[in-house]
């Protein structure tokens, strides 16, 4: 599987109409991947924002996975989802998915990243890699994580703190796609943000 390019995670969002215009924004910046998330929504509202997102990204033929939410994933129409320390047993979900996409949060260890590599994960991410302000409390992964886990075979997604002043250390130490939420979304120029992180990568980005 090649997995190259921006990765942008939707902010927590009370406004659907709000978190869908962002979102449409970023897409016309040219992203590779769209993450759904967002802790403030309501189950109804998670279903009519994933739907609609993922009808987007369709159009714009853009990976679109949910995050945490299997059965989510499954009813808007995602193409895979990406699962946490606490979201469920990988190996279930790699049966549930039926072969959609599945990535996993391995934190800073490389014994997580083997275990979900061999469970059934398509790719996996390493972070918070930089102080994140979504989530101050987090692990620091050490860049060096992207070179040991070059081995097993899978895209590597960084994640956490990342700014465009920061990412090409991340590229540099192996990270193939760089998720991003504050950096992107809380730009005054969500698709300007974004076109300045694809030039970062060359131009074969998978999309």
């Amino acid at each position: 599987m090649k997995l190259r390019g921006l990765y942008a995670i939707t902010p927590d969002c009370a406004d659907s109409a709000l978190l869908i215009d962002k979102a449409g924004q970023a897409l016309a910046g040219g992203i590779a991947v769209l993450q759904y998330r967002n802790k403030l929504a309501a189950q109804k509202q998670r279903v009519h924002e994933a739907t609609a997102l993922a009808t987007m990204c369709r159009e714009r033929r853009v990976l679109f996975i949910v995050n945490d939410d299997v059965a989510l994933a499954l009813e808007s129409g995602a193409e895979g989802v990406h699962l946490g320390r606490e979201d469920g047993d990988v190996a279930a979900a790699r049966t549930n998915l039926r072969g959609m996409l599945l990535g996993v949060s391995c934190y800073d260890s490389l014994a997580a990243a083997r275990a979900a590599v061999a469970a059934g994960a398509d790719y996996i991410a390493f972070g918070s890699v930089f102080p994140s302000p979504t989530k101050p409390s987090a692990v620091c992964a050490p860049l060096a994580l992207f070179g040991e886990a070059r081995s097993l075979g899978v895209p590597l997604v960084a994640i956490g703190g990342i700014t465009l002043e920061n990412a090409p250390q991340l590229l540099g130490a192996g990270a193939d796609c760089l998720a991003v939420i504050s950096d992107l979304f809380d730009a005054p120029d969500i698709a300007e943000r974004a076109r300045s992180y694809g030039k970062l990568w060359p131009h074969d980005i998978t999309q």
